[in-house]
């Protein structure tokens, strides 16, 4: 997995649209009802105001058994307000579902008919299982995870490990910071020369195709996208990236596919790559 041998890389994207609705109530405690041709709109307008009535309403929705993928089609009239619950973790909303990893602080959207990674899935599973063992006489633990080995990774069924998207976390300086590298596009092309100088081919070639800088001014974390494209002989290939630091942490989402494969999957990379945020 090229990318995973960097620790930066980044993108563009969509944005969701967050919104908070309130029911009114008058004075003397009834509830003012709107005119009739109000009550009587659109199904995706009465789906949101149901959706948006509270936390526990809409869990309970999702708690229920999604029958023939009817839960996910209730979700999907209302897909901003599902996502900002959390509900794509349960059940696929708009045609996404969420990965959650709690343990390293980190979440984003996949499309809901990729699977996770064989390798790492497994690699994870030995991982729990010498866990119960006790430590080896000799000191020292078992295997560490390499620092280019990705938390998680997911890609179409049946694909041949080209077309994916990975999150790499590896532990840095805690006075580590990206932006000491420059603004974005600045950011942008010491990765693709970081890419291109890796390695033993001499051939290989990057191009940095577009660069943004989204911040979180609530958590003070800054993320760093990028799209770029790398080919040699053997490959080409099509990347989008973000990365941020916190607390003595790099993380690294990288999505990469053939250059062939780009049109089809340009949307959805988008939207994984503006979804990808830490928790």
């Amino acid at each position: 997995m090229l990318m995973a041998a960097q620790h930066l890389s980044l993108t563009a994207k969509p944005n969701f649209t967050h919104r908070t609705y309130a029911t009114q109530s008058s004075d003397d405690g009834k509830q003012n009802l709107p005119p009739p041709a109000d009550q009587f709109g659109s199904l995706q307008s009465v789906f949101r105001r149901r959706l948006l009535t509270g936390v526990s309403a809409a869990s309970l929705l999702a708690v229920g058994a999604n029958f023939v993928g009817v839960t996910s089609f209730l979700l999907g009239f209302s897909p901003e307000a599902a996502r900002n619950l959390k509900l794509d973790a349960l059940y696929p909303v708009g045609g996404y579902s969420r990965y959650i990893d709690t343990n390293e602080g980190f979440e984003f959207i996949y499309p809901e008919n990729w699977l996770g990674d064989q390798t790492v899935l497994y690699r994870a599973a030995g991982k729990a299982e010498r866990s119960l063992d006790p430590p080896p006489l000799g000191g020292g633990g078992g295997r560490r995870r390499s620092l280019n080995e990705p938390a998680v990774a997911f890609g179409p069924p049946g694909s041949t490990g080209e077309l994916n998207v990975s999150v790499i976390v590896s532990p840095v300086s805690i006075d580590f910071s990206i932006e000491a590298f420059g603004g974005a596009e600045e950011v942008g092309e010491a990765v693709v020369r970081k890419i291109t100088k890796s390695g033993k081919s001499t051939d290989i070639k990057g191009e940095l195709i577009r660069s943004n800088l989204r911040e979180d001014s609530l958590k003070k974390i800054k993320y760093y996208e990028l799209e770029f494209g790398v080919e040699s002989t053997n490959f080409k290939r099509h990347n989008v990236a973000v990365c941020c630091a916190r607390n003595g942490r790099l993380f690294t989402l990288n999505a990469q596919s053939p250059e062939s494969a780009w049109p089809q999957f340009k949307s959805q990379f988008y939207t994984i790559a503006d979804s990808f945020n830490l928790v």
